[in-house]
């Protein structure tokens, strides 16, 4: 069992299955979203990336999997800051090899100084939800530890995996 609860969840959107979480901060919605978009700040919780975003894409590296993890292109669908970004990669070339496509979604709202983040993956293959699912509520725990100046070490991907995979794998069969 795990001892983090997963908080994902899975939503239809426009026929597409999506997993889905929320998180909030007492922090400006420019804040969150920089937390999200900036090199820097990214690399703090779960990689960084390089290039020219005016281009339509960028070079992403997950830096928290280690040091060996070769970077991905993602392509740049809708920014929109600071309250949406859509982004995917994969599917085509040599940066996914099994072929997924990553579609990823953040859309931000702020009240009364609270941000709250939906953070969105496209599901569409639900033999992988047994790892995304965790995965997704590991890094996004991560981002949470970031921004509120906890230790994000302390953030341990066995307190989610695999002791999460079979609600995910429940939620998406």
């Amino acid at each position: 069992m795990s001892r983090i609860a997963p908080t994902g969840r899975r939503e239809a959107r426009d026929g597409t299955s999506y997993v889905a979480y929320t998180r909030t901060f007492a922090a400006p919605i420019e804040d969150v979203w920089a937390a999200v978009t900036e090199p820097e700040r990214l690399a703090r919780w779960i990689g960084t990336w390089s290039g020219d975003p005016a281009s339509g894409a960028v070079s992403f590296r997950m830096t928290a999997e280690g040091e060996d993890v070769a970077a991905e292109t993602y392509r740049i669908e809708v920014c929109e800051p600071p309250r949406r970004l859509v982004t995917h990669s994969g599917g085509t070339g040599p940066e996914d090899p099994d072929g997924m496509v990553w579609q990823l979604e953040l859309d931000l709202v702020e009240s009364d100084g609270v941000t709250t983040l939906t953070f969105a993956q496209v599901m569409s293959d639900p033999s992988v939800a047994e790892s995304v699912g965790p995965g997704w509520d590991y890094y996004l725990d991560r981002l949470v530890a970031a921004e509120t100046g906890r230790d994000v070490a302390g953030v341990l991907w066995d307190d989610y995996y695999p002791g999460q995979a079979g609600f995910y794998r429940s939620a998406f069969s």
